[in-house]
């Protein structure tokens, strides 16, 4: 599960409490599975000092995952945050807030392609990239070449993706895609299709939606991606 990227510290949800709340429903979960569980700690703030003092209370109750809106938060506070998890054994969700405003203008801007690349040279285990199928911009071609420039060591050119020239990544780290936005479970075949399995699906409405309940619709999304890969 995941804070949403518009939550970080409101008068009616202020961060400390909410990272208490939901660390208790995870070791609930945990302990009732025998699963390890995490939720996405949303640690954006106005300063990066604040977000160390937030993703470190995060460690300190033991969550294995925070998490960064990259554009928002700015790019050298996300390189400082990316370097602060991998030196204590945590994982950092990218989400991509505010994009539409720099890359959805076809005339000025900065394309979704470049910000890919930045935030893999700037750090981060998992990124949004649209879904193809759900409810966000980005036709299936684009996605792909976005997906490829994320984890791939090396990217051929291929410019019915956009990719108009070699890219050797070296030993650059790579970035999970993120699918997520207007997904539920009968998108599952072609999510697995488009994304393979070095991805996270994460469905949120889809989910909730679900005519039996919130528990059966994830139960429906783990059947489902099961039958898939």
């Amino acid at each position: 599960t995941k804070d949403d990227e518009n939550i970080n510290s409101q008068p009616f949800m202020r961060w400390r409490d909410r990272f208490d709340f939901v660390m208790e429903a995870i070791q609930k979960a945990e302990h009732e599975t025998g699963e390890r569980k995490g939720h996405y700690l949303n640690v954006t703030a106005p300063t990066p000092e604040e977000m160390y003092k937030r993703a470190e209370y995060a460690k300190e109750i033991r969550a294995p995952i925070i998490m960064h809106d990259y554009l928002a938060g700015g790019l050298c506070a996300n390189a400082g945050l990316a370097n602060w998890c991998r030196n204590n054994g945590m994982l950092l969700h990218i989400h991509r807030a505010m994009h539409a405003v720099i890359d959805r203008n076809p005339h000025h801007g900065i394309h979704f392609r470049v910000l890919t690349k930045i935030l893999r040279l700037s750090g981060g285990d998992h990124l949004h990239t649209g879904t193809v199928v759900g409810k966000l911009e980005g036709d299936r071609a684009s996605t792909l070449g976005w997906i490829d420039l994320l984890r791939e060591s090396f990217v051929p050119e291929d410019r019915s993706r956009g990719i108009f020239f070699d890219q050797d990544w070296g030993s650059m780290p790579g970035c999970f895609a993120v699918a997520s936005g207007g997904i539920h479970v009968w998108h599952m075949p072609a999510l697995v299709t488009i994304f393979g399995d070095d991805s996270v699906l994460q469905f949120g409405g889809g989910t909730l939606d679900h005519p039996w309940g919130n528990a059966a619709g994830a139960h429906a999304n783990r059947v489902a991606l099961e039958a898939c890969v």
